[in-house]
C-alpha cells in the first residue's frame, strides 16, 4: 500500500536462511502469481492494515481454489483482530505482530502459538528484499519540485500507548518491540543501494525508545548525510521529548507525522489520546521553531463530531498555514471501528453500533446527527473526484471549506505555497 512491505521481507529472509523456497508477492503492486499459488506447500497472507485484510478476502478465495492442499496463515496486525472470521474462511493458523519465528515453525513442520497475541522477543534478521518490486514502483516523495524514491523501514513494533481507536493496542497492549539498530541500518544501505533517496520509519511511534531512535537517526545521518527521512510521533511525546526535534531535523528529517485524529478535547478524552487541542498548537510551533514540517492526520467524522466542530479543525488548519500539509482523504476520513476495538467498551459507542459487517470488516455506526453523515458522505465523494481530476490540495481544501463552511475560503489565511511542503504521493492510512 504505497510502500515496499517489511513485513514480507523479514519472514523471507527467516525462512530463506533455514533453506525454504520462497516467493514473495505485493498484491498491491503486482498480479497473483499462480503456479507459485498452485504448488506451495504453505501460503501466509500478511495483514497489516484494515484495506490488506479485505483484500485478503477474496484473494483467498483465489488461492484456494488453486491450491486446497497448502497450510494457509494469516499475520501482522489484523489477523488475531479477525481471527473468527479468518478460521471461517479457510486459514489454518492466526499469528499476531511478532510473527516470524512462528512462521519458521509452521514452515519446518512445527505448530505454533496458538495465542496470537501473546508476543515473542526476537533478535530480528536484515529483511531479505529479493523479489519484491524495485522501489520505483511505490510512493514518491515531492519536496521542492523533485520526486525522490522513497524506501521503507521499522525500527520499532507496537506501542507503549492504549489510544482506544488503534489497531495496535489490541494486540500489542501497551507493549512495544525494537528492531536491532544494526538490521535496521543494514536495511537501510541495502534499500539506498537500491536507489532509496528517502526513508520512511513506519513505527507506530518513532519515540516509544528515543534512545534508540536517537541512535539510529545519528548514525543514518553520518553515513548518509544526503538520505532524508520521515518519522511517526505521537503529539504527547513530541512535548515530552522535544529536545529530540532538533535532533531529527539536523539529521535529515523532513517531516513528522502525526496522529492528532481531532481539535475537540472531549473527543480526544474519547479517544484516549493524551494530548489537548492546545498541545497540537504548542506542538505545531515547536516543530517550525525546529526546522521539521508537521503533517497531522485526523478522523475527520466521529459519533461525536458536529458541523461546528468540523468547520472549526477547517478553520484552525487554514489559520495554522497546515491546510496543504493535510492529505485530503484525511478531510472526510469516519472512524473505523474493528473487530476488537476499545471503542467499544464506550457505553455511546455500543448504542450506535449496528453489528459487525464482515465484508468491510467493521462494526458499522450511524451518528445521531443525519447531517453530519450526510456531510461525510458529500465530502468523501467531493475529495476522490478532485483527485481524479488532479486537483492539487489547496484546490480541494478550498472545495472541502465551501461544500462544509457554505462560503468561499477566505483569501486573507497565510497558507504555506504547496511547493515548499514536502509529501508522499501515496499517503498511507488505514
Amino acid at each position: 500500500m504505497g510502500r515496499q512491505p517489511f513485513g514480507l521481507a523479514s519472514p523471507a529472509a527467516w525462512l530463506r536462511e533455514s533453506g525454504h523456497q520462497v516467493t514473495c508477492v505485493d498484491l498491491a503492486v503486482s498480479p497473483l502469481p499462480r503456479n507459485e499459488a498452485a504448488h506451495a506447500q504453505l501460503i501466509a497472507f500478511y495483514l497489516p492494515m484494515h484495506t490488506a485484510t479485505r483484500m485478503a478476502q477474496s484473494v483467498l478465495t483465489q488461492v484456494k481454489e488453486l491450491n486446497p492442499d497448502a497450510h494457509y496463515v494469516a499475520y501482522g496486525l489484523y489477523a488475531p483482530l479477525n481471527k473468527a472470521l479468518l478460521l471461517e474462511r479457510g486459514i489454518d493458523t492466526v499469528l499476531g505482530g511478532e510473527f516470524e519465528a512462528e512462521l519458521l515453525a509452521i514452515a519446518n513442520g512445527s505448530t505454533a502459538n496458538s495465542n496470537p497475541f501473546e508476543l515473542a522477543k526476537l533478535a530480528f534478521k536484515v529483511p531479505d528484499r529479493i523479489g519484491l518490486p524495485n522501489l520505483d514502483r511505490y510512493a514518491k516523495l515531492h519536496v521542492n519540485g523533485e520526486a525522490r524514491t522513497v524506501g521503507y523501514t521499522e525500527a520499532s513494533r507496537g506501542c507503549k500507548h492504549l489510544c482506544r481507536h488503534c489497531p495496535v493496542v489490541p494486540v500489542y497492549q501497551g507493549q512495544f518491540r525494537v528492531v536491532q539498530s544494526d538490521v535496521v541500518m543494514e536495511d537501510v544501505r541495502r534499500q539506498v543501494a537500491a536507489g532509496a533517496q528517502h526513508i520512511t520509519f513506519g513505527d507506530p511511534d518513532f519515540l516509544n525508545g528515543p534512545g534508540h531512535a536517537r541512535k539510529i537517526v545519528e548514525q543514518l545521518h553520518s553515513e548518509f548525510p544526503a538520505l532524508t527521512y520521515d518519522v511517526i510521533i505521537k503529539v504527547q511525546h513530541l512535548l515530552n521529548h522535544r529536545d529530540m526535534l532538533p535532533v531529527l531535523a539536523q539529521t535529515g528529517c523532513l517531516f513528522v507525522t502525526s496522529a492528532v485524529e481531532s481539535l475537540d478535547d472531549a473527543v480526544l478524552e474519547k479517544l484516549e489520546k493524551h494530548h489537548t487541542r492546545a498541545d497540537f498548537l504548542k506542538v505545531v510551533k515547536l516543530c517550525r521553531e525546529a526546522g521539521l514540517a508537521f503533517v497531522p492526520t485526523f478522523i475527520a467524522f466521529t459519533p461525536w463530531t458536529t458541523i461546528s466542530s468540523y468547520c472549526e479543525l477547517l478553520k484552525v488548519l487554514a489559520e495554522e498555514g497546515l491546510a496543504t500539509s493535510v492529505a485530503p482523504v484525511q478531510l472526510a476520513l469516519r472512524l473505523l471501528i474493528p473487530a476488537g476495538s476499545r471503542l467499544l467498551e464506550l457505553e455511546d459507542v455500543q448504542q450506535r453500533v449496528d453489528g459487525f459487517d464482515s465484508q468491510a470488516l467493521v462494526h458499522r455506526w450511524k451518528h445521531p446527527d443525519h447531517a453530519v453523515d450526510a456531510l461525510s458522505a458529500r465530502l468523501l465523494h467531493l475529495v476522490d473526484k478532485e483527485q481524479k481530476r488532479g486537483a492539487d490540495r489547496m484546490a480541494i481544501f478550498s472545495a472541502v471549506w465551501q461544500e462544509a463552511v457554505g462560503t468561499a475560503l477566505p483569501v486573507d489565511y497565510g497558507i504555506m505555497p504547496r511547493a515548499t511542503v514536502p509529501y508522499l504521493d501515496e499517503p498511507w492510512y488505514c
